[in-house]
């Protein structure tokens, strides 16, 4: 239905790993240094738009999109639409590795949550655009007050300026735990998350988020899992001060919603990170949230190290 209710949740997603009670507003950017130990995986043409302020425009690209999934997450990566902040954090956020890695398709109709400030929204929106279907969860505004209230606002202001990139998102209201529906029961390919579930359990609702991604998936449906790696035996409220999960947490929701682990990969890990830091996830980039203290040797480590898992509802 395209631009409905706005918003999307500043409960996750957001910068480098979402925000909840416990955890700093993750809207301070930076610009990024590779991370080692990374491993790869295998129309109409519209004039360009004015640059926005920040760089972006309202349009994807003026050159036709590519037939294949591949050339055609490269050409939404190479779009216009997106700020040079933005592209320097492909390097080690690795989207044409993540997204091939899920076995995305433009024909899907995919399901992002927590899109937070839209990072991977700007590559999921152009992707499907045309044969597919993208919808994002959001939240409404008038039941948010300060930060929470101005990121879900500037989320909805991105894609409500940009129609051309945008214009075909749906957005689905929700408001855990009470209201959970991603859209009709089987009707989705795939369902996304990046960097959320440690705020899903410090709100007690990873569970349920997990049975409504089952619930919305068809058959044989991808959920695609992107999230900080803790070491092993991790507690749950660790988690959640942290940012960082284990991945047997992650693999026991899933299971426990009726999903199968069918994939992982360790396309997002980092082996410079070793997750003991004073703000958690948040001291690295592109967050950094102790300023300018050890700034450069946080830059050195880079954005954290991540689980990439992929399951399949049965």
């Amino acid at each position: 239905m395209g631009l409905g209710a706005m918003g999307c949740s500043v409960l996750g997603g957001c910068g480098s790993g979402g925000s909840n009670a416990s955890a700093p507003p993750p809207n301070t950017e930076a610009a990024a240094v590779p991370a080692s130990g990374q491993t790869t995986a295998a129309t109409s043409t519209m004039p360009a738009a004015p640059a926005s302020a920040e760089g972006a425009t309202n349009v994807v690209s003026t050159t036709p999109e590519p037939a294949d999934t591949e050339g055609r997450i490269r050409w939404a990566l190479a779009g216009q639409h997106r700020t040079e902040k933005e592209r320097a954090r492909d390097r080690y956020r690795h989207p044409l590795e993540t997204l091939t890695f899920f076995g995305l398709k433009p024909e899907m109709t995919v399901v992002e949550l927590w899109p937070g400030g839209g990072w991977y929204t700007e590559i999921l929106a152009p992707l499907v655009r045309d044969r597919g279907k993208l919808a994002v969860t959001s939240f409404d505004p008038a039941n948010l007050k300060g930060d929470s209230k101005a990121n879900v606002e500037k989320y909805a202001a991105k894609l409500h300026d940009a129609p051309a990139v945008y214009g075909q998102v749906d957005m689905r209201t929700i408001n855990p735990p009470s209201s959970l529906s991603l859209g009709p029961d089987g009707s989705a390919d795939a369902v996304l998350t990046f960097r959320n579930i440690h705020n899903w359990m410090g709100n007690g609702y990873a569970d349920k988020i997990f049975g409504a991604a089952f619930r919305v998936l068809k058959h044989g449906g991808i959920l695609g899992v992107e999230e900080h790696r803790a070491p092993p035996g991790t507690d749950a409220k660790k988690s959640s001060d942290t940012g960082y999960v284990t991945e047997d947490a992650v693999i026991q929701f899933a299971k426990a919603a009726g999903f199968v682990l069918d994939r992982k990969s360790e396309i997002n890990a980092n082996p410079k990170d070793t997750k003991d830091y004073p703000k958690g996830v948040w001291t690295l980039p592109p967050t950094l949230d102790l300023g300018a203290t050890d700034r450069d040797k946080y830059l050195a480590i880079g954005e954290s190290d991540r689980m990439t898992l992929r399951f399949k509802k049965p």
